[in-house]
């Protein structure tokens, strides 16, 4: 790792000593910065701004302008994968994102097939490689995807949903398809992952969004079981430089053992668990990440900090372990005053740092 200035977050992952805890925010470049919105609006729309590479260089480098981030994250959206399997991404004003053309029928299911990331999602690999270059070696670069089950929810419910009607009627009536999904994905999702890992990226993150809406059962089988899948596909080096991978299932908290035992390096964890029991019950086996509430972001500087450190407190002392990656426990809200963000980045690394 020596060629990068800042390795701290990637040293966390691996369980390697390090002088303070790493932070990074899930969606980190966002909504909340005047200068993304000014970005997106160049672009004409978000679905531009993902396929340009140089916008999308642009706002993943926006949030280390303004705050000593240890991670930036590419800047692009899980839905990628799916689109490029043919099924008409849009974004409606409002409404979120949408498939003009969801799983229905049988035979649509039995033609899926797993694109080529390196020719149907060239954008995201072309922005990975700029990405890179522009952060010249400052700090790590995460790649990222979906989880197949939240893939897939979105593939069969064509948008957000609200009780998962839809793709849990398909899991608890006809498997057989659920599973024709999951496969397909899964292959998908590795591809695309190990392409972005070949593209410059130097960690990977599986996003399990609405993993955590299962059943227990259910989440083992439509899951956690594929996620396992993925990581055991995974390439684990490149270029002689070992590549970290992170699993994180909102509402997962339950959870953590299985997750732990499916050989990712990291398990993100939302703020419904608290630290310092996710370490006792999954030892050292793996690293955590997380686990602030974005909403805590909206109260006074004072009490932002004082969350910060009873998150870090909670975990315990982690500067000759590692282990932890401070992080929000979901994505940062479009309305979170962006100063807060600086007093939350800056009492991490206070707080954490070795006395």
């Amino acid at each position: 790792m020596s060629h990068l200035k800042n390795d701290t977050f990637l040293r966390a992952l691996m369980r390697q000593p390090v002088d303070y805890t790493p932070v990074w925010l899930m969606r980190q470049a966002g909504r909340y910065l005047p200068e993304y919105c000014e970005t997106r609006k160049r672009a004409g729309s978000f679905l531009d701004l993902c396929k340009n590479r140089h916008l999308a260089c642009e706002v993943t480098l926006q949030p280390l302008a303004r705050y000593n981030l240890d991670a930036a994250i590419l800047f692009s959206d899980i839905l990628t994968v799916p689109d490029a399997m043919g099924l008409g991404l849009y974004f409606a004003e409002g409404e979120g994102p949408r498939f003009e053309r969801p799983l229905k029928d049988e035979w649509e299911i039995r033609d899926l097939t797993a694109p080529d990331p390196n020719v149907h999602l060239r954008y995201v690999m072309d922005a990975v490689s700029e990405i890179r270059r522009a952060l010249d070696n400052s700090v790590p670069l995460i790649g990222f995807s979906g989880s197949p089950w939240t893939l897939a929810c979105y593939m069969v419910e064509g948008g957000g949903s609200d009780d998962y009607r839809k793709v849990k009627t398909m899991a608890y009536d006809r498997p057989d398809l659920m599973h024709r999904i999951l496969e397909v994905t899964t292959q998908a999702v590795t591809d695309y992952l190990n392409a972005q890992i070949e593209s410059g990226a130097q960690a990977v993150m599986i996003f399990d969004s609405w993993g955590g809406a299962l059943s227990h059962a259910a989440y083992r089988e439509f899951s956690l079981d594929y996620m396992q899948r993925i990581v055991a596909g995974l390439k684990r080096e490149h270029h002689g430089q070992r590549i970290p991978n992170i699993v994180f299932t909102k509402g997962g908290g339950q959870w953590l053992e299985s997750i732990a035992n499916i050989g990712c390096d990291a398990i993100g964890l939302d703020w419904t668990t608290d630290l310092g029991e996710a370490r006792k019950r999954v030892g050292d086996r793996v690293a955590l990440q997380g686990n602030f509430d974005p909403m805590a972001l909206f109260a006074n500087a004072e009490s932002v900090a004082k969350e910060a450190r009873r998150v870090l407190d909670s975990f315990g002392p982690s500067n000759d372990t590692g282990g932890h990656v401070f992080n929000l426990g979901h994505g940062i809200n479009q309305f979170t005053p962006p100063e807060n963000v600086r007093v939350l980045v800056d009492t991490v690394h206070e707080h954490s740092r070795r006395k």
